[in-house]
């Protein structure tokens, strides 16, 4: 059985206010689109297929749109942590990163309660510093979905890894489960159009569909995992929303077995660390 999450990056406007520094209207009003548009489109979707998915949200988006991420929460949907502003960890000081990892999580339990416990973690930049894996492991966070050293499989995602022009060095095993991603199955390569840097995407969404339909028959056929990046502001579009429907449908006819990342990467600890449901009880 293949097991497919299907998650979105729910950034809102904190990637225009950080990563790309477009504070104007236009730019601003495209992230505004992902929560007054692409989430509702989504979340009745989802409804209709009885998939649960994975929200990756910054926390300036939950403060931002806090009755749109409790209704993500309310739907059952997991929400896991994406930056506090859609920031890079790479480059910070420990202190720092560590500081703003806490301040996401406060400011996401300011939304959705004190209960809420982050299970995950992916970048906004997909990159990590040599320390953010530690840090998660420190706060409890069972998984990342930042990095790619494998295609349909997941698997113990390093503590750090160290390169020069003489040679690569992995560090030791984490007890955190790297769900792997890609470029090529992610919606913003395909679709999306920037003017400032200039990054031209804009494909058809027949096109996109025949990829990652030949991605998902590649991970079925040996039994692997497939983990689809989309962001609400993108795919949320109605003829991209299409398409995501369609490709539901193929894989569903296949067998597949959707879940949240958490419950994805649970199973798989399991598997990869086989007693840590005792050292954690």
């Amino acid at each position: 059985m293949t097991d497919v999450c299907l998650t979105f990056d729910f950034d809102a406007t904190s990637l225009w206010v950080t990563t790309l520094r477009q504070t104007t209207a236009t730019p601003l009003s495209r992230g505004d689109f992902g929560a007054r548009v692409g989430v509702p489109r989504l979340l009745d979707l989802l409804a209709r297929k009885s998939v649960m998915a994975t929200f990756f949200t910054p926390a300036h988006t939950a403060v931002s749109h806090p009755e749109v991420v409790r209704r993500i929460r309310d739907a059952g949907h997991e929400i896991a942590l994406h930056g506090d502003a859609h920031e890079t960890p790479v480059g910070l000081p420990a202190g720092q990163e560590a500081a703003l990892l806490d301040r996401q999580i406060a400011r996401l339990r300011s939304v959705l309660g004190a209960g809420y416990r982050p299970m995950g973690y992916r970048s906004p930049a997909w990159d990590l510093s040599e320390e953010t894996i530690g840090l998660l492991q420190d706060r409890g966070l069972i998984y990342d979905s930042s990095m790619m050293a494998d295609d349909v499989r997941p698997y113990l995602a390093p503590l750090a890894q160290t390169a020069d022009a003489d040679s690569y060095r992995r560090g030791a095993d984490s007890r955190l489960v790297e769900l792997p991603v890609a470029w090529e199955l992610d919606d913003f390569p395909h679709f999306a159009f920037l003017n400032k840097p200039m990054y031209a995407g804009l494909r058809n969404p027949d096109e996109v569909l025949a990829f990652w339909c030949g991605e998902f028959d590649f991970a079925h056929g040996v039994n692997g995992v497939l983990v689809l990046t989309m962001h609400p502001q993108i795919i949320g579009r109605g003829p991209r929303l299409i398409m995501l429907d369609r490709l539901i449908d193929h894989m569903t006819a296949a067998g597949a077995r959707f879940d949240t990342c958490a419950g994805l990467a649970a199973r798989w600890r399991d598997r990869l660390l086989p007693s840590s449901s005792s050292r954690d009880a």
